[in-house]
């Protein structure tokens, strides 16, 4: 007996079993190899902590003491306090960059084409690339807590406060991972997708309460920074931790009233927004 075989349609790429079973297990395997990648290339992750530590000791020992504090002082450890969950969430939203950086590289080596030629979930390698991104987040997050640690920072409202802290932060920078995938998806070169993936992130960090009090800004920066979804991941890691001081002027904004439930709902806007930008953008991508 003999077969028939069909060719499919030029430009076709083979389909897969579909449903979610399929998609989630594309997606770990993609994970599974850009974790490996990541441990051949330690380099990568020695440097990406390098970054944050210096934030971390630069910021206390400089600024601290030089800083009020709304319901505080001026002392370091109070500034200490306060600055720790901004170098946090800083550090989680730069990773847009690595994860921008890395989806262009591969889109240059045409390992992009390779992956659309195989029958898989088509967001399986955008969702494998984030989830990937995130174990490094999270890797780099337990380092910087420790190094934050000793210089003096401590979460004083209990365990299960601190971990919701740091799930809000890692969410958020999930999130955001999904924006340097569609800037990834974007651009021709690494390069360009680093620079675009950065540009952007230093005036969403700075105009917000991450490093500085609101109240200290002028009126118009104030708005700005009040409803800067960074903003709200900020404050929410911050009441967690307990980390405000006792008698901080909360603002009367709804993200700094409601700090917890705003970075929840901004975090699942940008994921379900980008995340669909970014799928379609790999779909319609002729390489």
């Amino acid at each position: 007996m003999t077969a028939t075989a069909h060719a499919a349609p030029s430009g076709t790429a083979p389909k897969g079993r579909g449903g979610i079973v399929q998609s989630v297990t594309d997606s770990l395997v993609m994970a599974k190899r850009n974790l490996i990648r990541m441990v051949r290339i330690p380099e990568v992750v020695i440097f990406g902590l390098i970054q944050p530590i210096m934030f971390v000791v630069l910021f206390s020992y400089v600024f601290g003491g030089s800083i009020q504090i709304p319901g505080s002082g001026t002392s370091a450890q109070d500034y200490r306090e306060f600055l720790m969950a901004g170098i946090f969430a800083q550090t989680v939203t730069f990773a847009t960059a690595g994860a921008g950086a890395g989806i262009a590289e591969d889109m240059h080596r045409g390992l992009i084409d390779r992956f659309r030629s195989l029958p898989m979930a088509r967001g399986a390698v955008l969702t494998g690339r984030t989830l990937a991104d995130l174990v490094q987040t999270a890797l780099t997050l337990v380092v910087l807590a420790i190094v934050a640690a000793l210089v003096g920072w401590r979460a004083h409202d209990g365990v299960l406060n601190a971990l919701a802290g740091f799930g809000l932060l890692l969410l958020l920078g999930y999130a955001f991972t999904w924006i340097g995938a569609l800037i990834g998806l974007s651009v021709r070169t690494p390069e360009a997708a680093t620079s675009g993936g950065l540009v952007w992130l230093f005036p969403l960090t700075f105009i917000s309460v991450a490093f500085v009090p609101s109240q200290n800004m002028p009126a118009f920066l104030q708005h700005l920074a009040e409803w800067n979804p960074f903003s709200a991941t900020v404050v929410a890691a911050r009441e967690l931790f307990g980390n405000l001081p006792p008698h901080y002027p909360v603002p009367d904004a709804w993200p700094m009233q409601h700090p917890v439930w705003a970075s929840l709902l901004w975090s699942v806007v940008i994921i379900a927004v980008f995340r669909t930008l970014a799928v379609h953008k790999y779909r319609s991508t002729a390489r």
